[in-house]
């Protein structure tokens, strides 16, 4: 019973920790530490009977999604997928895990952040970071030297995660990548015509499309006098400058990296460059940058590109940015990166993230990203074959709580199934008939409901097409039956016709599609 007395005490004490960092506006991450503190205590405690009491949340990092929520998402997925189809590609799947090795090396500084799996039997396996390396490995496996495809799948990040900026431990990616020996740009410009077309159809408010060139970063580090050894490590500080301002950029990059001040203070003056083809033209005359070989190679390719992406009409929302880095070891050429000018309100789902959330709202950043990665391809080619590849995966996760956000605010019921006619009955006794009818609906590919009730109201039953948007009732009396008709009604505007049996399927089809 002392036990059981000193556990009780404990739990109190928590609870107190926990209504406390609530009260001051902590972080969500500190208030979701010490909520699952408290639960793991409440667990140990166990019920009445001494049975045991499950933590019923989701681990960290991840959630559930509830039928509007997956209604939304699927809207997405299709407005995405059909842009990939319009784009002419083909889809692959490969398993949620990898061999350990495959995915070492390759994210550089994020390595950390893979999630290993326990020793299962003599291989060292690993949960997929992303699809990019899965698809370069698969490439050289199956020995494919040209494909255009997407692949839409989980992955998983041992990040700290920021639920209501859309930032996940478990998350979708929705890639698309085309693999294969081309002309420059040309591929490269139609990802970013593709990034374009998805963001103006899912129509989420300005953003802007970022590009650089990994040789141009690299050729801006080398004229600076950024040591060899040390240009990844200085790329993934370049990196963070969409979440740090300069001063603590530089300030990381010679406390913690050990550049001296004056190559730190070079690299400022060429990362704060913005432009368009004209600053591709400009840096080309550059004194330093155009006496290096892979920055020049790098900026004839970005004036290649920009023409191109003229041509795409594209250009409104395309800019050269010298500050992108994107902190992947695997790209080699041109890297983007789309933006969101707008913020938006905190997306909560429980008390906990509501404590966390800031009221003013938060920046969504980066929904889509990605680049060229030629090399990736021959790292895994017992050969060393290169496959040149280029791609870009989109941040449905960020994109999803937009959409969501945008939802809550809308007056519009966002409908959770598509159902088009609820089959009802105005008196009892007829259930055979409303089952046979239904199922004759069925068999004609019409998307169709019935109450499971012998003898239901049939106020009951108009109230479950409001309640659930079903647009049309299909209404059987003894009257009906004996004129061989059914009365279709239309939910919203009530408005009822008789339609006989045989032209009924004609009737929904032309109402509903």
């Amino acid at each position: 019973m002392a036990d059981k007395a000193q556990l009780q005490e404990a739990i109190k004490t928590q609870g107190e920790v926990v209504r406390k960092l609530k009260s001051e506006k902590a972080s969500k991450e500190q208030i979701d530490e010490e909520v699952a503190k408290l639960l793991q205590l409440k667990a140990q405690l166990g019920g009445d009977e001494g049975k045991h009491v499950f933590v019923l949340k989701t681990a960290k990092g991840t959630r559930d999604y509830n039928p509007k929520q997956m209604a939304i998402r699927e809207k997405v997925f299709n407005i995405i997928i059909s842009c990939f189809k319009r784009h002419g590609a083909e889809t692959i799947d490969s398993p949620v895990f990898e061999l350990k090795e495959t995915l070492t090396g390759k994210y550089g500084e994020d390595s950390k952040l893979i999630y290993d799996l326990k020793d299962q039997g003599g291989e060292l396996l690993s949960l997929r970071y992303d699809l990019t390396v899965p698809f370069a490995r698969y490439l050289a496996m199956n020995k494919i030297t040209n494909i255009k495809r997407y692949h839409i799948a989980k992955v998983y990040r041992r990040d700290n995660p920021a639920m209501t900026r859309g930032r996940y431990r478990e998350f979708y990616q929705c890639d698309f990548d085309i693999a294969g020996q081309y002309d420059a740009m040309i591929p490269d410009a139609e990802c970013l015509k593709i990034v374009y077309e998805i963001l103006n159809e899912l129509d989420l408010g300005d953003f802007r499309i970022k590009v650089n060139d990994r040789r141009i970063l690299d050729g801006m580090f080398a004229v600076c006098g950024v040591p060899d050894e040390k240009f990844r490590t200085i790329c993934s500080t370049v990196d963070k400058l969409d979440k740090m301002a300069w001063e603590d950029v530089k300030k990381e990059m010679v406390n913690e990296k050990g550049l001296s001040e004056d190559v730190a203070d070079r690299i400022g003056e060429y990362v704060s460059m913005q432009g368009g083809q004209d600053l591709a033209e400009r840096l080309l005359q550059d004194p330093k940058l155009s006496q290096n070989k892979q920055a020049c190679a790098g900026l004839t390719d970005m004036k290649l590109l920009f023409s191109y992406l003229e041509l795409f009409q594209v250009t409104d929302k395309v800019v050269f940015d010298l500050s992108l880095a994107r902190g992947l070891d695997y790209y080699t050429g041109v890297i983007y990166e789309a933006i969101l000018s707008q913020t938006i309100p905190a997306l909560v789902s429980t008390p906990a993230e509501q404590n966390g959330a800031d009221e003013a709202g938060v920046s969504v950043g980066s929904v889509a990203g990605g680049g060229r990665y030629d090399g990736l391809v021959g790292m895994f080619d017992p050969k060393g074959r290169k496959v040149p590849c280029v791609g870009v995966s989109i941040g449905i996760e960020r994109i999803f709580s937009i959409m969501e956000q945008k939802a809550e605010a809308s007056s519009e019921k966002v409908r959770t199934t598509e159902t088009q006619v609820l089959v009802a009955s105005a008196q009892k006794n007829l259930l055979e008939e409303r089952l046979k009818l239904t199922n004759a609906l069925w068999n004609e590919g019409i998307k169709a409901e019935v109450l499971y009730k012998k003898n239901p109201k049939l106020l009951s039953q108009l109230q479950h097409c409001e309640e659930t948007g079903i647009p049309l009732v299909a209404i059987l009396g003894e009257q009906e039956l004996k004129d061989g008709v059914v009365k279709l009604r239309n939910v919203v505007s009530r408005e009822e016709v008789d339609v006989p049996r045989a032209d009924l399927v004609d009737e929904i089809k032309k109402r509903t599609l």
